[in-house]
């Protein structure tokens, strides 16, 4: 399922997430343009290596990986999934976490996911880089706030593609089992070249489900919503830009 949008309308401008994504995509901008070899020296040096990062007392510059690993990707399908969930998703949680405390959420959530999959695969000299970590916190912090939210998908099937409407808490709750089932099929298998840090994704999720609380700007608010069906909304998709 590719989401296209949702019909929680956002509150204020979500400028960090528009920023989040600008940064992003000016990186790998820049790293589509450099020759091979430069490419793998940049994501060698700023991506997350396990097996590196295990021995961070050695060399405490390791750490700051866990931070620029975050801004890289490894393709445009790769870049391109990762901003398409947190532009859908990033601007509600900003809403209710504030500017400040969005980047810090997005970018702790980040950090964790990096260290659950050095945690999992501490052996890997593969570097991990992409954004989808600090993205699945996000995630998991929607689903929280906004189960009962209709999410707008494209479902693929063969040659023919199909539009639904779907609650937030089944198709990210389906995303995340995904997940959990390719991290668990893969525990025990050496990684030698690319492939998907799922466990990144599993760890991110789940800290963003357990930070949200401590970044929600108002408390009185209840931390779910309830979405509220109103007139000629009703019964259709309200399209927003964003």
């Amino acid at each position: 399922m590719i989401p296209l949008g949702d019909d929680v309308p956002g509150e204020r401008f979500p400028f960090v997430t528009y920023l989040l994504i600008g940064v992003n995509v000016l990186v790998f901008l820049y790293e589509a343009v450099l020759p091979r070899q430069e490419l793998l020296a940049l994501t060698n040096t700023f991506g997350m290596v396990p097996v590196r990062l295990a021995l961070w007392r050695e060399n405490p510059m390791e750490l700051l990986t866990l931070f620029t690993s975050m801004y890289l990707h490894g393709g445009w399908l790769h870049l391109l999934g990762n901003m398409l969930y947190l532009w859908i998703f990033g601007n509600n949680v900003e809403d209710r976490t504030g500017h400040g405390g969005f980047f810090l959420f997005y970018t702790l959530c980040g950090v964790v996911a990096a260290l659950v999959e050095a945690l999992i695969g501490p052996g890997q000299t593969v570097p991990m880089i992409g954004a989808s970590g600090a993205v699945a916190g996000v995630l998991g912090a929607y689903v929280l706030l906004f189960p009962r939210a209709r999410v707008f998908v494209l479902v693929p099937l063969f040659f023919f593609f199909f539009t639904m409407r779907v609650p937030a808490v089944l198709m990210l709750g389906f995303w995340f089992v995904l997940q959990l089932i390719g991290g668990t099929a893969g525990l025990g298998v050496p990684m030698q070249s690319g492939g998907v840090a799922y466990w990144a994704h599993v760890g991110g999720f789940l800290a963003g489900m357990l930070l949200l609380p401590l970044f929600l700007r108002d408390r009185s608010k209840p931390l779910r919503y309830v979405y509220e069906c109103r007139g000629r909304e009703c019964g259709r998709f309200p399209w927003r830009t964003r």
